[in-house]
Parts: C-alpha cells; sequence; structure tokens
C-alpha cells in the first residue's frame, strides 16, 4: 500500500509564486495532501489562498517565525507517513512526487531523499541534495552545472536541501525535525546531519524534477542574510565541536578567510557578528554527535570549499 504524503510548504507573501506552486501540484501523478504555512504574510496571500485553494490545509503565524518553525508546525499538522518540504518558489513536474517518494516505498532504511532541482531555462543545476566538507561546510551539490550531470556521485550526498525534500514522519520525529534556534539558513544541513548520525540512509532522486524560481526574498548577500548565515555557522561550530580536533585549524582558517572576505566586499561585520551570536546560542545547546564518514565528502580540499563558499563550484568542476 502507497505510503500518504503531506506536502509542508512555507509562504511569506509572493502570492504569484504560491499559487504557480499550487497549480503544478495540483497536475501531481499521486495523492497527497497539501499544508501551506502563511509565515506572516503582510499582503492579501491568506484571503487568496482560503478563497482560490479550499482543498489547502491553512496554518498561519502572525509574524514571521522562520522557516525552521513554520516547517515544524505544518508537519506537526498533518499525519502523512511522508513529510515532503517544498519551496513556494518551486514548480514541480507532474510525476515528481511519485519520483521523490520511490526510494523511501523501496526501502525502510531510507529516512530522506533529495530531489533535482533546475535553475530556470532547466539547463543548469541549481541543487541536487547537500553536500559537507570535513569541517561540516554545508553546500548545495552540483549547482551550477549542466543537467546531464546530475547522475555524478561526488560530491557526496549528506542528505536533501529543504527546497524540495522528501522525510520518512517516524525519522522526522526521531531527531525532532528542524531545530528552530535557527532562523534561517542551515537548518535543511543540520537536520541531514542528525538523521545520518542517527542511522538513516539519504538518497537522491534526479528523476524527481522543479524549477526553482528563486524568490530573494531577503535579497541575494544583504546583511540580513549575510547575518543568518553567519549565526547558523556559529551555531554548528559549537554544537559538533568544530573547533576541536584534528579539523579544527583547517575549520578556524576558513571561518577566517569568510569572514575577512565578507568585511572586505560588504564593509560591515555582518557575517562575523551573526556567528558570534550563533556561537552564544550554541552554549545552551546539546553538542551533537560527527556524522558517519559516509555523510562527509573527504575530497573536498581547502580551496574547493572556499570556491563552494563562493558559489562558483558549476565552473571549478565543470
Amino acid at each position: 500500500m502507497p505510503l500518504s504524503i503531506d506536502v509542508v510548504i512555507v509562504a511569506y507573501g509572493r502570492y504569484e509564486l504560491t499559487d504557480s506552486c499550487l497549480r503544478h501540484l495540483r497536475e501531481q501523478t499521486l495523492e497527497h495532501r497539501v499544508i501551506l504555512v502563511d509565515n506572516g504574510s503582510t499582503d492579501d496571500s491568506r484571503t487568496r489562498i482560503r478563497a482560490e485553494w479550499p482543498a489547502v490545509q491553512l496554518e498561519c503565524f502572525d509574524d514571521n517565525r522562520g522557516f525552521a518553525e513554520a516547517c515544524n508546525r505544518g508537519v506537526s499538522a498533518g499525519t502523512g507517513e511522508i513529510v515532503v518540504l517544498l519551496n513556494n518558489d518551486v514548480d514541480a513536474r507532474p510525476d515528481f512526487l511519485e519520483r521523490l517518494v520511490a526510494p523511501l516505498q523501496a526501502n525502510p532504511e531510507v529516512g530522506s531523499v533529495a530531489a533535482l532541482m533546475l535553475q530556470p531555462g532547466e539547463r543548469l543545476i541549481d541543487s541536487a541534495g547537500l553536500t559537507a566538507d570535513v569541517a561540516l561546510g554545508g553546500f548545495p551539490r552540483l549547482q551550477g552545472l549542466d543537467v546531464a550531470l546530475a547522475d555524478r556521485e561526488r560530491p557526496v550526498l549528506a542528505g536533501p536541501a529543504g527546497t524540495a525534500a522528501a522525510y520518512r514522519r517516524s525519522a522526522w520525529e526521531q531527531v525532532g525535525g528542524l531545530d528552530e534556534a535557527i532562523f534561517a539558513y542551515m537548518e535543511d544541513f543540520d537536520l541531514a546531519l542528525r538523521l545520518r548520525s542517527a542511522g538513516w540512509k539519504a538518497r537522491i532522486a534526479t528523476d524527481a524534477v522543479g524549477v526553482h524560481l528563486g524568490s530573494a526574498t531577503h535579497g541575494h548577500r544583504s546583511a540580513w542574510q549575510r547575518r543568518h548565515g553567519g549565526f547558523g555557522r556559529g551555531y554548528m561550530l559549537r554544537r559538533y565541536g568544530l573547533l576541536r580536533g584534528r579539523t579544527a585549524p583547517r575549520t578556524l582558517a576558513t571561518e577566517a578567510v569568510v569572514v575577512i572576505a565578507d568585511l572586505a566586499i560588504s564593509h560591515d561585520l555582518a557575517a562575523l557578528r551573526g556567528r558570534l551570536s550563533g556561537w552564544r546560542a550554541g552554549r545552551l545547546a546539546s553538542r551533537l554527535p560527527s556524522p558517519p564518514s559516509d555523510a562527509v565528502d573527504h575530497t573536498i580540499s581547502f580551496r574547493d570549499s572556499l570556491a563552494l563558499r563562493r558559489g562558483v563550484y558549476g565552473r571549478r568542476a565543470a
């Protein structure tokens, strides 16, 4: 018997994106329930969802609570054996859900599945899950490469990106879902590592294809984006004990280069302040175990990891 599916979408304004996402979901070949979490929209999104999409289960926050809390709210509002997280700026092909959940249907040891996200135009990869270097830097796999290279085994898959991901509910609940201490950025990567540490396998379904339109809600390289990205990194540095042990020198060198480069480019200390804030928040959380070796790509060099942080993986790996 097929496993039941909840599709959880988090939206913050931009109704035209949400509407397009829902129209593509309506054409799916598998039955599913859609749970949409309105994360404090200030436009008419809620009114239009209720009027135009009455079958969608709507959960609402009065203000923006962050991606993690919103996703957790949506997941807890459902009962599906499989939870699919889907950004509201993704247009999925009609067989997307069928292809995405197939590895979960086939193997009870699989806890999460990554989808293949393409950039507009459908020639280049936006992400094929996430990968991790030895300093637990997380990066979109294969970003910027030609779609013909989607089946590459390297870099190693750590887990799915939250843009479009399927999770076994029992796995999600075992590890506690997304960490709500992280307001934005890296929460999906942290979840991927915790699932792998708990013994769940991750798979990628390269035939589960969607187009990530990219809403750019907070702006590319805005201070908000860099501060919250820094928070997630600082938080993980402390929780995973990355400044201790044999990888500490590389981790310190990487963080120093990134922060100095960000200062030179942006002329502010948003990245550093975010890291310091995340480090302080990590003091209140329990220490996490290192993920298993097969969840980390040990072939990603120091130089490669810096290139990945600059978003130029496609040019270096082609």
